[in-house]
């Protein structure tokens, strides 16, 4: 299993998923630090991965599985996308992306915004000082050159490509997501044949984090049917 964390997050975003696993399954994190485009992180995590895998994507990540499924069908036994969409970069977030970058470039690294991140949780979480603190930590230990590639990956609509995708499918969604609004997952969902979609209550976008018992929970039941691990 392949795991593919989202803008700014490194492997803790999975630390409490991981133990909550079924047995039998090795855990792989993917390297989407190095890249500067959706393009060219898919082909590193390809050319790191072993033959056949699960690919579980959260957010950016959830762009790059996409990709990976796209691009080698054949190796990804099945594909789990977690709060996320295949909406592409509009011509003006890429220009807002642009200026930030340039700002980013020109000054000292301070590290991610406080407030941006609580927006990412959902509202009952916000004055999680433990949560908001991992959060902020992740985008320390990733500093300003992951941050300033990663805003460099604009995605390209994907919408279109998505009845491609033939391989068993899970879609998770969160009730409260205000980075990831519900018509963009349920687009995804309908898109994909076959999907599965889940929506975890009580959750903003940051799904690993906020309720790794359930997503785990659902991951498990699906994969049991989707992809049973062999050890």
């Amino acid at each position: 299993m392949i795991l593919l964390p989202g803008f700014m997050c490194d492997a803790d975003l999975w630390t409490d998923l991981v133990p909550l696993l079924r047995p039998g399954w090795r855990v792989l994190h993917a390297d989407l630090f190095s890249d500067s485009s959706i393009e060219a992180m898919a082909a590193r995590v390809l050319e790191e991965a072993p033959e056949r895998f699960v690919a579980v994507g959260f957010s950016m990540g959830g762009f790059v599985a996409r990709q990976i499924a796209l691009t080698a069908p054949e190796r990804v036994e099945a594909l789990a996308l977690i709060a996320t969409s295949a909406l592409g970069t509009t011509p003006e977030r890429a220009e807002r992306n642009r200026q930030r970058r340039a700002r980013i470039a020109a000054a000292p690294f301070r590290g991610l915004s406080r407030s941006d991140l609580r927006r990412a949780l959902h509202p009952s979480r916000r004055d999680d000082a433990v949560l908001v603190e991992r959060m902020l930590a992740m985008g320390t230990r990733l500093g300003k050159q992951v941050l300033l590639r990663q805003l460099a990956a604009e995605r390209v609509d994907g919408y279109g490509r998505l009845p491609e995708i033939r391989c068993p499918t899970l879609v998770v969604a969160a009730e409260a997501d205000e980075l990831r609004p519900r018509d963009e997952t349920d687009r995804l969902a309908a898109g994909i044949p076959g999907a599965r979609y889940e929506i975890v209550a009580g959750c903003g976008h940051m799904i690993p984090l906020e309720q790794p018992g359930v997503l785990a929970a659902l991951l498990n039941g699906w994969l049991d049917q989707a992809a049973p691990a062999t050890g």
